[in-house]
């Protein structure tokens, strides 16, 4: 923007503020010239700054600042001035000379240390302490105290301006309780750039006094607008960058993964994070003995520590599965099953869990039935950069008699296009409940190289037949969400996706849905 069009954008406080900058000024100093508020120099100072029209300088500055004595002091005057006016030509008591000034027992001494340095005092010792006046009393009865002449200055005062002998009562008054204080201040500056220079030297737009600062509700009624002149605004100005309210970067994610899911047709599980071991583990024919139900894999409540088990036929099915195999074609377990152990209250592991019980509630007209969840598991692992013990995890079963694995595929593959991954690969793999079993992977466009996201497979039959009650084909998946939030959102330690930092929350991109 050239010289011109800068003069047209100034604001009026700019206008009584930049003529006074022939010479450097300080902010008091415009404030008394421009005849402005403080607030509103300030204001014109930054603007003008911004406009590249003047350069500001902040130096450090001793500033003599009145506390609360000093203010009741200026009111009422000094102790010892009052010390003094209370005093007679004749000797009187200290009591009577306290009372009829009004003072403090702390004030009384320290007026009478000070009177009696200055000579202005007489101290006679009978019954009780006399003071009278002597001649320098008389003297000091009759003008002003030094302390009085500095007090009647205009404060906050610069210690630069004292003189010497200003200086020495001043480091009296210091010392004394709560009448000035010496504050360190930084005083501003301002000086006329070349620009700035150049716009004065150009003059002011004159017609900017006559121009309008705001187009009211009223000029639109009447049409008036159209006959005014309106300031010009610099519409590329710098101006302070302001963060609009949004759901934490976690949670726009989890809802974008739903909306995906929902948009296949697919319906939404949720459930307790609690559950008990037998539809955690049991359910999903995880054995007894099996080490992801030690402590150091699985989180157990100890109140309440057990469960119930109301679906007994259910129990039943699922004891003579691990035990024999039942009548899926399984040996099962060939080991006693527990129904104690079963009951045991752990945090959910995983939410295959919300799958089994999905399938446990399915009638068989109403297959097929596609479902899908996305919730919180815990893990009893090490905390470090790329383990949590508290996460998401993406969940989808597809209970259909004519499902294929090719189906499962076509899902997993549709689902990670929607994520931003159009090369999507399965790799086999095991896992304790799935038959076959695979690994998803996806094609790092950036890194250039392929991640593993997830697993998948179709449930073994004993996880399908104690729950439904006949043997379908259940497709199923699950995911954790960590890595796929942290590429997106370029974290590289998974543990900063709890720690809420207020900068990367206010400056994280938004997920569009």
């Amino acid at each position: 923007m050239d010289i011109g069009q800068i003069r047209k954008t100034l604001h009026p406080l700019e206008q009584r503020v930049l003529p006074l900058l022939a010479v450097p000024m300080n902010i008091d100093m415009i404030t008394d010239k421009a005849q402005l508020q403080e607030v509103e120099v300030r204001r014109a100072l930054q603007w003008l700054e911004n406009k590249k029209l003047v350069s500001l300088a902040e130096e450090p500055e001793e500033a003599v600042v009145l506390e609360k004595n000093g203010l009741l002091y200026i009111q009422e005057g000094l102790p010892e001035r009052r010390f003094l006016n209370a005093l007679k030509d004749k000797p009187i008591s200290l009591a009577a000379v306290q009372k009829a000034a009004r003072l403090e027992d702390e004030e009384v001494h320290i007026s009478l240390g000070l009177l009696k340095k200055k000579g202005a005092i007489t101290l006679q010792k009978a019954d009780a302490l006399l003071v009278s006046l002597n001649n320098e009393g008389k003297v000091w009865l009759r003008k002003a105290l030094p302390e009085e002449d500095f007090l009647k200055k205009k404060f906050p005062l610069s210690t630069g301006t004292l003189s010497p002998e200003e200086r020495q009562v001043l480091t009296l008054l210091v010392k004394r309780k709560q009448i000035v204080r010496i504050d360190i201040t930084k005083t501003i500056t301002a000086s006329l750039t070349s620009e700035g220079k150049k716009l004065l030297a150009l003059g002011l737009d004159q017609s900017q006094e006559t121009t309008e600062e705001t187009l009211t509700q009223g000029m639109l009624k009447t049409g008036s607008w159209q006959k005014k002149r309106f300031r010009h605004y610099d519409v590329v100005a710098p101006v302070p960058r302001m963060y609009g309210g949004k759901r934490h970067f976690t949670r726009q994610a989890v809802d974008y993964i739903k909306r995906i899911w929902l948009d296949l047709g697919f319906r939404e599980m949720t459930g307790s994070l609690i559950q008990t071991s037998f539809w955690d583990l049991d359910a999903l024919f995880v054995p007894q003995d099996h080490p992801a139900r030690d402590m150091q894999d699985t989180f157990y409540l100890k109140r309440p520590k057990k469960g119930s088990i109301r679906d007994k036929a259910l129990e039943k099915r699922i004891k003579k599965t691990h035990e024999s195999g039942w009548t899926t074609g399984s040996s099962g377990w060939q080991s006693p099953w527990s129904e104690e152990r079963a009951r045991e209250n752990l945090l959910r592991t995983h939410t295959t869990v919300l799958s089994a019980q999905a399938i446990a509630q399915l009638k068989k007209k109403e297959l097929p039935a596609k479902f899908f969840s996305v919730g919180k598991v815990f893990r009893n692992e090490t905390l470090d950069w790329k383990h949590l013990f508290e996460f998401y995890q993406v969940e989808g079963i597809v209970v259909d008699p004519d499902a294929t694995f090719c189906h499962l595929i076509g899902y997993l593959t549709d689902f990670y296009k929607k994520m931003g991954y159009p090369k999507v690969r399965i790799r086999p793999a095991h896992f304790p409940y799935t038959e076959p079993s695979a690994e998803v992977e996806v094609f790092h466009p950036v890194r250039k190289e392929w991640i593993e996201l997830g697993g998948s497979g179709i449930f073994r039959p004993e996880v399908v037949k104690p729950l439904l009650g006949i043997d379908v084909p259940v497709l199923a998946w699950g995911q954790g969400m960590g890595r796929i939030i942290s590429e997106y959102w370029g974290i590289t330690d998974i543990r900063e996706l709890y720690k809420n930092d207020l900068k990367f929350l206010r400056e994280s991109k938004m997920l569009i849905t």
